[in-house]
């Protein structure tokens, strides 16, 4: 069992401190403590702006619950002088700083990585923002769908019919900014096992945004900027009582897709014989396999396809997935009830230890629920806690 733990939580004893809101930089943060990490997560009285992004349970919304489990939740007022004091108090005694925002705006604050390293210089600090710490555009407000846009990826992401270029329907850029500054936190940590000092980490969600996608821009000078189909007809289609998906990399699957159509004289037309020649003919392929699908039912196709070895699937809603038997047979989403909000499925993040229902490390804290716990911590009696909370320098949950 010593041996299990010392591999699921490699970072046991490990202090991070968290001054950041939203949902990339937190990311970084709770990847940290799934691994072991203490996350002291630094938040307003008023709490994280992040908690009133969607539908709201207790003082939960999904955004909040996700990139927040396995955190002690402490409630500042960066602004008081207390406040600001206990944070550099905290900051002086941490191996890792994870913080988000507009350069300079915590520098202001007294708690940047120059200020912070003059008392801690072995401290590895992290700081993710828009458009990274240097740069004409650093101060430009970012979000999720503003760099989405911004980088070209709503341009790759257009409809087929419609030809509009499409956000993706989940915060994929805040996420994966996230999953980036963690991977780097991790390296930092090795290289400084023989170091008297850390290092300063600039993340950036438009660089994490164009190492996604760094195989559209090689794509893009290869082709003269010409855009090109690469994989002809592969697309969403609609069958009889619902959709799936059809791809395929290889002319042989396309063969393949002609026999289960029941037409096998597609697969030698001149006009789609090839990955070039069917792009070239989308819109007359397309018009005869579109009736040919939404004559079977979405179940029918699928065991076809999969006696067949066709690269293909049932286009599943979050709540089709949630129940599939592969999902539930891996235990991919266990229900684990979060405080004020009630049981969650929480998602198993490869690599680390599954959800576990009752496991703090698994749950997501309300504003302020440690703050009584780290203040007394830090030599605060009662009597102070509350006078600080009646000042609102903090907050304390009930």
């Amino acid at each position: 069992m010593l041996g299990r733990m010392s591999y699921e939580l490699p970072y046991k004893g490990l202090k991070v401190l968290e001054i950041s809101q939203g949902y990339a930089a937190p990311y970084c943060a709770m990847m940290l403590a799934q691994y072991g990490a203490e996350v002291i997560k630094i938040e307003p009285p008023h709490g994280d702006w992040v908690r009133g992004v969607g539908k709201a349970v207790g003082e939960h919304t999904a955004l909040s619950i996700i990139p927040n489990i396995g955190k002690k939740n402490l409630a500042l007022d960066l602004k008081s002088e207390e406040g600001n004091a206990i944070a550099r108090r905290l900051a002086a005694e941490s191996d890792v700083i994870v913080e988000a925002g507009r350069p300079g705006v915590t520098a202001r604050l007294g708690l940047g990585y120059e200020q912070i390293r003059e008392d801690n210089p072995r401290v590895i600090y992290v700081s993710v923002s828009g458009f990274g710490q240097t740069g004409p555009y650093v101060d430009r407000p970012v979000t999720d769908t503003v760099m989405q846009s911004f980088s070209g990826l709503m341009s790759v992401n257009r409809g087929v019919d419609d030809g509009v270029p499409h956000r993706v329907g989940c915060i994929v850029v805040d996420h994966m900014t996230g999953v980036y500054a963690f991977q780097s936190v991790a390296a930092a940590l090795f290289a400084r096992r023989d170091q008297d000092e850390g290092r300063f980490i600039d993340i950036s969600l438009m660089s994490s945004t164009a190492a996604l996608m760094a195989p559209k821009f090689v794509e893009h000078q290869l082709q003269d900027g010409a855009p090109r189909i690469a994989n002809a007809p592969a697309g969403s289609y609609q069958t009889r009582d619902g959709w799936m998906a059809i791809t395929l990399i290889k002319e042989e699957h396309w063969v393949k897709i002609c026999q289960c159509f029941d037409r096998p004289d597609l697969a030698i037309d001149s006009r789609f014989n090839s990955f070039e020649a069917r792009a070239e003919n989308l819109d007359a392929l397309l018009g005869i396999i579109r009736p040919i699908v939404r004559e079977r039912t979405t179940e029918a196709w699928t065991a076809l396809f999969q006696e067949n070895d066709i690269l293909s699937n049932q286009i599943n809603d979050l709540a089709s997935w949630l129940v599939d038997p592969q999902v539930v047979a891996s235990n991919a989403a266990p229900m684990v009830t979060q405080p004020h909000a009630g049981p969650t499925p929480i998602v198993h993040i490869p690599g680390t230890a599954p959800p576990r229902d009752g496991d703090p490390r698994s749950e997501a804290p309300i504003t302020g629920a440690h703050s009584q716990e780290i203040l007394a911590r830090l030599g605060y009696s009662d009597k102070e806690i509350a006078a600080l909370a009646a000042e609102g320098v903090t907050k304390v949950a009930d």
